[in-house]
């Protein structure tokens, strides 16, 4: 019987290893066949240069948001800036001061507008002029001409004309300043022409006496 033990037990023992062994091999070639090769490429290019959002949240301002990006291989650059609307600032200034009652100065924050300028001149209701209206104002935009707003049709209308007017004023006081001139020259006495024979008859016998008289 003792016998029997052993070698039921000896058997058992050979197997246990042998199944050890089987399980062991198989978990070997499984962990080879899941083993992946691979490669890491590395990006070393720029990266994209976005344009930032510029947001104006408020929108009784007369602003609006731009934004640009250049990208190149070897540099990126990314900005934002906020452009200001003059025309839409000067409309809400005019609607205020007419909303105050200012009627008169809200019309003049409109003229700085050259369209709005020639319109009123063309109207035949020029813009206000330091609290001159109507003819009055229109005097003074005409001497005092480098006060109209630029690019203004009926500015440079008056330009000319202004250049027409003092080219022709300064042709008359020519014209008087030779005029005076002549009556000047007619005024003057004229010289008797020098005649030098007659000098020279007089002279000798004036001169012997004279040296007589000496003696």
């Amino acid at each position: 019987m003792r016998v029997k033990k052993k070698t039921v037990l000896i058997c058992f023992l050979i197997a246990f290893i042998m199944v050890g062994y089987l399980f062991f091999a198989a978990i070997t070639q499984a962990a080879d066949s899941n083993t992946v090769s691979s490669t890491v490429v590395t990006d070393k290019s720029v990266p994209t240069a976005s344009a930032p959002s510029v947001v104006v949240s408020n929108s009784d301002v007369c602003k609006s948001a731009a934004a640009a990006s250049v990208q190149t291989q070897v540099l990126g650059v990314a900005t934002g800036i906020t452009i200001t609307d003059k025309n839409c600032e000067r409309l809400k200034l005019s609607r205020s001061l007419y909303a105050m009652g200012m009627k008169v100065a809200a019309v003049s924050a409109l003229c700085g507008d050259p369209r709005v300028f020639d319109a009123m001149w063309m109207a035949g209701t020029p813009c206000p002029f330091m609290g001159q209206i109507g003819d009055d104002a229109k005097v003074s935009w005409r001497k005092n001409e480098e006060l109209i707003p630029g690019e203004s049709e009926v500015g440079a209308i008056i330009t000319n004309n202004n250049l027409e007017t003092a080219s022709k004023k300064e042709a008359e006081k020519i014209k008087k300043a030779k005029e005076k001139k002549k009556r000047k020259d007619k005024s003057k006495p004229e010289k008797r022409p020098f005649d030098a024979e007659k000098v020279k008859v007089w002279a000798t016998p004036l001169g012997i006496l004279s040296l007589l008289l000496l003696l």
